[in-house]
């Protein structure tokens, strides 16, 4: 999230006796023998502010009751975060939403027995290990079902480029110290991906550099020769065919793919318009049609055909009030219905926010919570929910649902091919079929906090009391997207469950597959 001030980039490359091309729009791939200094070393550092905006409006009853008419509800009960805000969500293969508040405490909310999150309640969980407390950082659900949370831009709200980590497993409920890949001394603000193998990869926040995590571990090999500039500040997105795309920033207006193969990265061409403001940029967010729609930092945007491998110019974020808006640092998630949530504001770091929904050719408007007359973009967090809804964080205590009221694509549904008729509470079972993975990671932000859902969930619903259970999914053979291949997933169901007649659903980036009916013993 930090943003780099490269005025100086040249003179620093010169004395280091390297030719950076990110200074300027070539893509010449750095020397292997570059130091990691070299990057940072080149750059002026500023940073994306540590708390929201101040207030400027005085949120009123009557402004949150227009924000529930549009869809918006608030969680119902006190949300325990306090003065530190709620931070960036997580979606466990349990169904709970993992949160938390900017520093190293984290809850869960866990939806109530009919699956209703918005009247759902709050638990504390374990606290990140002593000393790690960071906000603006890199994370994963693995397809172990384990938690990984790399980096920080700031630590307990000091600003430091941390190269700290954790492992958060939920069945035990702790969380375990993770060293940093060799010769890290900062991940900070970093981006990551879970690539289809389950391999988690991380970027370096200010270097040319990423690191691999094997499924299951926590140690590190190095990745990623070929990469035309410093990781700072940009999105990576995964792609069908495997691969990673990336919309450089330092070397803007030069795009990137990343081959899991040849752990390498080569040129995806030059992108038509620029996307970079203050060396920010926005989300990218795969769609259904194969399309990557990605947000710019100066109200331009471009979409990346990844049938095609072209890139063509989008339409331009909306003029508001006499002023541009765009996404220096924010979110968007992928509705159901294959368009695209995001938030909007002003310049860079500004409040209010505009909530807009890219229809695949323009934008609607559409209203915000009772806060977004405060909210910068890069202040909210959106999170696609196994109902379809979507949650939103924006580092305040007041944490809001929102109900787009759209119809699910159907075509893109998981798909069941087999379970077990009967199931017996306590036991673990596989589970196998198509599109378990969604067609897109769906959730995502400019750099930092990924918050990526393209993994299967669980879910049964007694036939009888309508009581809802989610069973957690580990074990994901795959975590690509948009596949039609056969993919397998274990799936525990909870010992507290009630027996007789039910429908088990697998549900993927908020869509139901067809229900199969099951009988619990």
């Amino acid at each position: 999230m930090r943003s780099f001030i490269m005025a100086c980039r040249a003179a620093a490359a010169a004395a280091i006796a390297v030719s950076l091309t990110a200074c300027g729009s070539g893509t010449a791939t750095p020397p292997a023998a570059q130091t990691e200094q070299s990057v940072a070393h080149s750059a002026g550092y500023r940073h994306t502010p540590p708390r929201p905006p101040a207030p400027r409006v005085f949120i009123t009853d009557a402004d949150r009751a227009a924000a529930a008419a549009a869809g918006w509800t608030a969680v119902a009960g006190t949300a325990p975060f306090g003065t530190n805000g709620a931070g960036t969500p997580l979606l466990l293969t349990d169904g709970t939403i993992l949160i938390g508040d900017n520093t190293s405490n984290y809850y869960k909310l866990t939806p109530n027995a009919f699956g209703n999150y918005a009247k759902g309640t709050w638990s504390q969980v374990a606290s990140l290990p002593s000393g790690y407390g960071p906000l603006y950082f890199a994370s994963a659900v693995r397809a172990d079902g384990t938690v990984l949370v790399e980096g920080g831009e700031y630590n307990f709200f000091s600003q430091t480029e941390t190269n700290l980590g954790a492992l958060y497993d939920p069945v035990a409920n702790t969380w375990t110290p993770v060293t940093p890949p060799n010769n890290w001394t900062q991940i900070g603000d970093a981006q990551s991906a879970v690539l289809n193998d389950g391999t988690f990869m991380l970027g370096n926040c200010c270097k040319y550099t990423q690191a691999l995590s094997a499924p299951g571990g926590t140690s590190w090999t190095s990745a990623g020769s070929g990469k035309a500039d410093a990781n700072s500040e940009e999105g990576w997105t995964l792609l069908p065919n495997a691969q990673v795309l990336t919309a450089d920033v330092l070397n803007a207006p030069n795009s990137e793919l990343y081959n899991p193969a040849t752990k390498t990265w080569t040129s995806a061409g030059k992108i038509p318009v620029k996307l970079t403001q203050s060396d920010e940029i926005g989300p990218q967010i795969l769609r259904p049609d194969g399309t990557v729609f990605v947000a710019g930092a100066n109200g331009h945007t471009a979409i990346y055909n990844s049938k095609t491998s072209a890139w063509a110019a989008g339409p331009n974020f909306p003029i508001v009030n006499g002023a541009q808006v765009d996404i220096a640092d924010g979110p968007a998630t992928l509705l159901t219905n294959g368009r695209v949530l995001m938030v909007t504001s002003p310049g860079v770091y500004q409040s209010p926010s505009y909530y807009y929904i890219f229809t695949g050719t323009g934008f609607t408007a559409v209203p915000g919570p009772p806060n977004a007359p405060n909210d910068s973009s890069y202040n909210v967090r959106l999170l696609l929910l196994p109902t379809g809804q979507v949650l939103e964080t924006d580092g305040s205590n007041d944490v809001e649902i929102y109900t787009p009221g759209v119809k699910p694509s159907t075509n893109i549904a998981p798909v069941i091919s087999s379970v077990p008729s009967t199931l017996t509470h306590g036991t673990t079972y596989s589970i196998s079929g198509q599109r378990f993975n969604g067609f897109s990671q769906a959730n995502a932000y400019g750099d930092d906090a990924q918050m990526a859902t393209n993994y299967p969930l669980v879910q049964i619903t007694m036939t009888a009391s309508k009581h809802v259970y989610y069973a957690r999914t580990h074990g994901h053979s795959f975590m690509g997207v948009a596949s039609q291949a056969t993919v397998s997933t274990n799936f525990d169901v909870p010992a507290s469950i009630e027996t007789g007649a039910a429908t088990l659903v697998v549900i993927a980036n908020g869509i139901k597959s067809a229900p199969t009916s099951v009988t619990i013993d």
